[in-house]
């Protein structure tokens, strides 16, 4: 199995998908960790600028524009 490599560096800004947040829109953050995860790939964890985290496999974040 192809080893996956992460797409995001601590301190970018990200966005992250409503199926995770159950928003109704995609919503900002800073990355606050990137994570090898032997069951789940790479997890990334986004802090928005209310104080709100998020985490969840990298396919559900998109880099911020």
């Amino acid at each position: 199995m192809k080893e996956q490599v992460p797409h995001f560096k601590v301190g970018e800004k990200a966005i992250i998908s409503p199926a995770v947040t159950n928003l109704d829109s995609w919503m900002e953050g800073e990355v606050i960790q990137v994570e090898k995860n032997t069951f789940k790939g790479i997890v990334i964890s986004l802090k928005t600028s209310d104080g709100r985290i998020f985490f969840d496999e990298q396919q559900y974040f998109k880099k911020a524009s």
